[in-house]
């Protein structure tokens, strides 16, 4: 169904190509999971598949892709939307219409579908993706997850035989995942339908895929094969592989059913040993050992505003000095940074948050969990200052966020939303870094080792724009750090992350927390939330169901509980790192 001969991708005068040599077969009917690091071409490739490499991007591109039989050098897109349907990234930048129903069939009219077949599949979309409820909701309105399965839907409703899907789950709640990865599986079994999708997020899909391509690195030619014989080889792999691969299994388990069938061995080795875990108040906060910049503990780039799409963004500013003296800022970290009592938020007729308090502590990391719209990313704002509360109050460092000028305000709390591109505005990666110090009050070079960290290789002169979304959001990541702000928010801040970077995340996190910076993540990512949180909070509706120690709160919960959690349960493991130190 989709060819690769000899394919190469140039851009621009850029100094080595963005994938080379590329032979690779996807069979009619199957689904292809395309793997590797971050910024190594897999959005590339699979952009040359839906004709968007070269017609859109630009570049060079060398040698033949065929789809169906069509050649995607001499097939615009628009003469493959029948035949290929690609979901990217950024769902926003998929949007043509307003509401949800009007995108599922604004590739149908594209096409001149009939009415009463549109009629027919909107519905069957809406139900498949669970989006019946979110039909006449402005898609302005809707969660990042929630867009996510729009996009999804607004490309499965036309029937295209090849579907192309670039980090489909990456916004989504594990069970919201779970129902789009179902609904592929019966499109690849029911229909024949050929799917080739890149994703992260491997302890989510690599059991499905029937095979997997990974791409090594920059110009180097992919493997294809089995999942399980190239994950014992890939530098990307989930945690069931990599406790697979420290058990020493052969072959190697690709879900936690085949895992925990394997199990007991390694059980009755962590039988009496207990994992050991640090809590915010213990250790030794004056270690560093992340490479976190001393400076100022605000960033000027985050003024909180609305742009007239309704989008929340924040936008940045430069040039307020809000620097403390260097070296104080761990002196006047209070005990809790943020406080928000029976804390109500209202958008329009729906109401977010009710009745929500919460304590961020300092050196506490506190993930934030919850189904896509139970008010996550709401909270946040909130401690931001971007929503007003309905009811209930909010304070960090003391201050009243809504009421509290952006200057100042941007002193005590800094936030790297869903959208990185929302903090990135200049022309080159060293003049973002070259930004974020002047408005820090840091020294010189101090976000540049940041990205360093976060990102190795990546040049200076490089454009964000040309960074892949998980390379722009590790730059953004790198920008806020800068400041060192008393308390850090992010949200979803490993979307678009191999496991390597979100390591290399974690290790600065931890580094910040020890110093008595307060962390609060809004993320899906289950196994982020195991290795990096002290407290997990689960929002349903826009109200606290849960708040506790990670261990206790995840494992009790099937559906946030990491991996290694479910092979090893009922034993209080949950990341891979911990049975490795319990081993030694």
């Amino acid at each position: 169904m989709i060819r690769f001969d000899n394919v190469s991708v140039t851009y621009g005068d850029a100094a080595a190509p963005a994938i080379s040599g590329v032979d690779l077969t996807v069979p009619e009917g199957e689904l292809v999971l395309l793997v590797g690091p971050s910024g190594v071409g897999k959005s590339t490739l699979l952009g040359a598949v839906s004709g968007l490499v070269p017609h859109f991007t630009g570049g060079t591109l060398r040698g033949r892709v065929t789809v169906g039989g069509r050649d995607t050098r001499t097939h615009k897109p628009r003469e493959l939307a029948d035949l290929v349907g690609t979901v990217g990234q950024d769902p926003l930048a998929h949007f043509v219409t307003d509401t949800v129903e009007d995108e599922l069939a604004y590739g149908m009219e594209s096409l001149g579908l009939a009415p009463e077949v549109m009629r027919r599949r909107v519905e069957d979309t809406l139900d498949l993706l669970g989006l019946a409820e979110l039909r006449d909701r402005p898609i302005a309105t809707l969660s990042g997850g929630q867009q996510q399965r729009v996009a999804i839907g607004s490309v499965l409703t036309p029937h295209p035989r090849v579907l192309v899907l670039d980090e489909p789950t990456s916004a989504l709640d594990p069970a919201a995942a779970e129902e789009v990865l179902a609904v592929l599986q019966r499109l690849v079994h029911d229909l024949g339908t050929t799917v080739l999708m890149a994703e992260h997020r491997l302890e989510r899909v690599v059991q499905y895929a029937d095979q997997v391509v990974l791409l090594p690195g920059p110009g180097v030619a992919p493997v294809v094969g089995e999942p399980a014989e190239v994950m014992a080889a890939s530098p990307v792999y989930p945690p069931v592989v990599g406790l697979g691969r420290l058990a020493g299994w052969d072959p190697l388990p690709l879900s936690v059913r085949d895992a925990r069938r394997r199990a007991p061995g390694i059980r009755e080795r962590l039988a009496g040993l207990s994992p050991t875990r640090t809590g915010p108040e213990e250790g030794d906060r004056g270690a560093d050992r992340a490479s976190v910049p001393d400076g100022s503990s605000g960033t000027d780039r985050s003024s909180a505003t609305d742009r007239p799409s309704g989008r929340r963004t924040f936008m940045p500013l430069r040039g307020a000095s809000g620097g403390r003296e260097r070296g104080s800022a761990q002196a006047e970290l209070p005990e809790h940074l943020a406080v928000t009592t029976r804390l109500g938020v209202r958008r329009g007729r729906a109401e977010a948050l009710r009745g929500v308090g919460i304590t961020v502590g300092a050196g506490e990391t506190v993930a934030l969990m919850g189904r896509n719209g139970a008010g996550k990313s709401t909270l946040l704002s909130a401690f931001v200052g971007m929503v007003e509360p309905a009811s209930g109050s909010v304070l960090v460092g003391g201050l009243t966020p809504h009421r509290t000028s952006p200057r100042e305000l941007v002193r005590q709390v800094g936030l790297v939303p869903q959208e990185p591109r929302d903090l990135l505005y200049a022309d080159t990666v060293a003049a973002e870094c070259a930004a974020a110090d002047a408005d820090a009050g840091a020294e010189p070079g101090s976000c540049r080792a940041l990205v360093g960290e976060l990102l190795p290789g990546v040049r200076d002169a490089t454009h964000p724009r040309d960074l892949s979304e998980g390379q722009r959001l590790a730059l953004a990541l790198a920008v806020v750090l800068t400041g060192r702000p008393p308390l850090l928010l992010l949200d979803e801040p490993t979307r678009g992350l191999d496991y390597a970077a979100k390591a290399r995340l974690v290790v600065v996190l931890q580094g910040l927390a020890r110093k008595g910076h307060g962390i609060v993540l809004a993320t899906h990512d289950v196994e982020l939330a195991a290795e990096l949180a002290h407290r997990v909070v689960i929002l349903a509706d826009g109200e606290i169901v849960a708040d506790g120690p990670t261990a206790d709160v995840v494992v009790s919960s099937p559906a946030f509980a990491p991996q290694v959690a479910k092979i090893l349960a009922p034993q209080p493991w949950l990341t891979v790192s911990e049975v490795r130190e319990a081993l030694r």
